[in-house]
């Protein structure tokens, strides 16, 4: 396809999806666009493969579980036009540690659902998504535009993503209380074929979050002398806006008996000045030509947020106080396996390719400044620091066409 029609194609999407998205992201993606398709490349991108996914997962760590299915669908409408949909279910039961103390176990049921498009013009690939997540108290709506782009003859590939949400909050048992936020996202990509066995990639992300960000139903706890325990709690006070950084490097070698291995590094930060680091090593060893096993073990380190704190020494100590584990200082290591076994094809469907997937990851957390206050007979602000064990599985059944 010749280098007008692909400008025609992205220039056609641009002015359709600057009506809908806000001023600043319609700038960065006008920009982006041109930028792209100015590059000139002999070789046409890829659609992604026919396929369909059944899976089933399971949570279970830190006094909840969360479990439910999910259903994915890829189709080729034509040559130039991949269609996707996706279905996922989550059902919650119990309540984490920082929220147990205040509140009780409860059970909630989250529906998310997802269509997109891909558009094939010459060698990029125009991309197109929206989602819908439903629960009893938080319904969140999301929007992306996304380009891929090779170039240098395949061997490089440029991508670029923009994203506009809008989630409506609620607190059950309270009528009164409504509020919004607005969140947008931009994703950067630069991958490049260094050698015949060597793909590296470089992925920087943007994030900025608008509205009410904490969780209606968690509390701070602070000194109060007058209590049993010898603290009170108060609902919690965040700022209205948050930043993030996050930049990735990514590199999978290809190893000469059909075997990858991946690391992957990550660094994270944002305006409440939370810093974090991960590290993933992923090896993928095909035994046979049906069997395949992975392994992976992956690192990950954060500081806590400005305004977190364990334990406050009166009421309205801040502006802003924040008790969420999540915004601790915290540490957690992941071991993880899984196999896949490509079943034989099936006479009556021969171009379906059927394959079964099992993986588990064990989670280990260690929280250095969250205590776990269901130890009532520490002193306060002794209490044991919280650490817990998380198992995630997932069992996939896929289809490739």
């Amino acid at each position: 396809m010749k280098q007008p029609k692909v400008l025609m194609a992205v220039v056609g999407v641009a002015v359709a999806v600057t009506k809908f998205t806000e001023p600043k992201i319609a700038l960065i993606l006008q920009f982006v666009m041109i930028l792209l398709v100015s590059v000139s490349s002999a070789n046409a991108a890829i659609l992604p493969q026919d396929r369909a996914d059944i899976m089933y997962h399971r949570y279970e760590g830190g006094g909840v579980s969360i479990d439910g299915p999910a259903l994915m669908l890829r189709k080729k409408a034509s040559d130039a036009i991949s269609l996707s949909a996706y279905y996922y279910v989550d059902t919650v039961s119990g309540a984490s540690i920082d929220v147990v103390a205040t509140a009780s176990a409860y059970t909630e049921k989250r529906n998310e659902g997802r269509v997109g498009i891909d558009y094939l013009a010459g060698n990029s690939i125009l991309s197109l998504n929206y989602a819908q997540s439903d629960e009893n108290d938080y319904n969140a709506k999301s929007m992306s535009f996304g380009i891929a782009h090779d170039t240098f003859g395949g061997m490089t590939t440029l991508s670029m993503e923009a994203g506009l949400g809008n989630d409506d909050v609620s607190r059950n048992g309270d009528d009164n209380f409504k509020a919004k936020v607005r969140r947008y996202n931009y994703k950067f990509g630069w991958s490049q074929i260094l050698a015949t066995n060597w793909i590296s990639a470089i992925n920087l992300q943007f994030d900025q979050d608008e509205g009410f960000l904490n969780n209606p139903y968690r509390s701070v706890r602070y000194r109060d002398d007058n209590q049993p325990l010898g603290y009170a709690y108060q609902s919690e006070i965040y700022p209205n806006t948050r930043n993030a950084l996050a930049v990735s490097l990514v590199n999978k070698v290809y190893l000469p008996y059909r075997a990858a291995l991946t690391l992957n590094l990550r660094h994270y930060q944002d305006s409440w000045d939370i810093q974090a680091f991960d590290a993933e090593l992923e090896y993928i060893h095909p035994l046979t030509t049906n069997w395949t096993l992975e392994a992976k073990v992956r690192l990950y380190r954060q500081n806590q947020a400005e305004f977190y704190q364990d334990l406050f020494q009166f009421k309205d100590q801040q502006n802003y106080m924040a008790r969420d584990k999540e915004l601790s200082k915290f540490s957690n290591l992941t071991l993880g396996f899984g196999a896949s076994y490509q079943l034989p094809t099936w006479r009556y469907l021969p171009q379906v390719t059927p394959e079964v997937t099992l993986q588990w990851d064990h989670i280990r957390f260690d929280y250095a400044n969250f205590r776990n206050v269901t130890i009532t007979s520490a002193d306060v602000g002794l209490e044991p620091l919280y650490q817990f064990d998380a198992n995630v599985y997932r069992a996939f059944f896929s289809l490739y066409f």
